[in-house]
């Protein structure tokens, strides 16, 4: 079940939010922006604007451009680091359920802890994805499935993978999955970026995904 329209629009404003803050601290401009991370000027300032809600993909591209961690889009951007993070059932922080362009949904897992190496969250893939749609960025990933059967696809390769199965792989290397059958399928992705090292791959044409 997706959740009311309400909660969607609430997660994207915070992400919009932490977004124009941390641009703004950077002294980065949307054109700055969009010229590091290969994404079109429009397309971010409806992120920034709430109108818009970006794939983890999307928000790990513009993280690396802005020399942080997915998870400072998601807790209290001014709170320090904390050293260690335990984060109960009731107490995981809803990303974004259904509100994506590609019907993905996410939960951040370690969402008060914002300097780290890994990023973990639950995920769930949608049963039908556009077939041109891929997502690629810098770091690595490790996916877990907790339920269900996804198609997981590396470049031209491709997996079936079910309950139990893992898969671990460059980031950077185009990638998408898919649910397989009619239970919605979730999982645990952790990216492990490395900002000191990589930058955001260029490509010909701006991205909009």
């Amino acid at each position: 079940m997706k959740a009311p329209a309400r909660e969607r629009a609430e997660k994207n404003v915070v992400i919009g939010e932490h977004l124009r803050t941390l641009r703004a601290a950077r002294g980065m401009t949307l054109d700055s922006l969009s010229a590091a991370t290969d994404l079109t000027k429009s397309y971010l300032s409806k992120i920034q604007n709430s109108h818009k809600v970006p794939p983890i993909a999307t928000l790990s591209r513009i993280a690396q451009a802005l020399g942080t961690g997915i998870g400072s889009f998601f807790g209290d951007i001014l709170e320090p680091g904390i050293g260690a993070s335990v984060v109960r059932k009731h107490e995981r922080l809803p990303v974004v359920r259904g509100g994506t362009a590609f019907g993905y949904d996410y939960v951040s897992l370690a969402h008060d802890r914002l300097v780290k190496r890994m990023e973990p969250f639950v995920f769930t893939f949608p049963s039908k994805i556009d077939r041109h749609v891929f997502f690629d960025h810098g770091g690595e990933e490790f996916v877990f499935i907790l339920s269900g059967r996804v198609m997981f696809q590396v470049g031209d390769d491709r997996w079936m993978l079910g309950k139990g199965d893992s898969i671990y792989f460059d980031a950077a290397i185009p990638h998408r999955g898919w649910s397989v059958g009619r239970d919605a399928t979730a999982l645990v992705v952790i990216h492990a970026p490395d900002h000191a090292r990589e930058k955001p791959r260029r490509e010909r044409r701006k991205r909009r995904i």
